[in-house]
Order: C-alpha cells, then structure tokens, then sequence
C-alpha cells in the first residue's frame, strides 16, 4: 500500500547514544555497569566503559565504607547516636554524587572523581 509505513525486523534499533548509555551506567549501580559492560557495542566504547567502572567502583566503595562504618560505630556504644544521626547524611551524600555524576554523563562531561577514577580510567 503506498505511503503505509512498511515494518522492517532490525529497523530502528540503532545502538543508543554514548551519552544515554554513559548515564545509565549509574543508574542501577553495579547491576547496570556489568551490564554495560557486557552487551556488545558498548563494551567497546571508552567513554561507556569508564562509566561502567566508575559506577561498579563507587557502589563497591559505598558498600565497603558502610559496612566499614557500621563495624566501627557498631562497637563503640556510646557512639550509636552519632552514627545514627551520621548515616543518613552520609547516604544523602552519596545520593546527590550519584544524581550529579548521572547527569554529568548525560551531558557529556567526565567526571572523573578521586581514587576510583583513575582505576575506572585504568580498566576502560
């Protein structure tokens, strides 16, 4: 029929721009930087890949110094009420840094923060 628009298997499903993907590295953590790692044209694209490293990076850090911190303030009682009122600003944090370097990666712009940076750069 002329003029109908003629469906195509394959059509449409470009590769998405470096910078949505850039982003949604970040969005689930470690979840979305070892996917992104994984699925084909991405895993071969620099700017992708250090995203990916970077996420998996700061998720394991946020881990780690939670757990960390938990063990510390966990065994000094008479600190609890510290750490109790320290913890949710200390992930407040880390929520602004994750919403910050989403959409720097959005935008294009690599933020390369301190000492997982250079490691994510390293691995890309």
């Amino acid at each position: 029929m002329p003029g109908s628009a003629e469906f195509r298997p394959g059509a449409g499903s470009a590769a998405m721009a470096n910078n949505v993907a850039s982003a949604l590295c970040y969005a689930l953590g470690i979840i979305t930087g070892i996917l992104f790692l994984v699925l084909a044209p991405y895993n071969q694209n620099r700017v992708v890949r250090f995203h990916a490293f970077q996420s998996i990076f700061l998720n394991v850090a946020a881990i780690v110094v939670s757990w960390a911190l938990g063990i510390v303030f966990g065994s000094l009682h008479f600190v609890g009420a510290i750490f109790a009122l320290f913890l949710p600003l200390l992930w407040l944090g880390y929520f602004v840094l994750w919403l910050y370097l989403m959409f720097s990666a959005y935008q294009g712009r690599k933020v390369v923060l301190p000492v997982i940076g250079p490691l994510a750069d390293q691995q890309a």
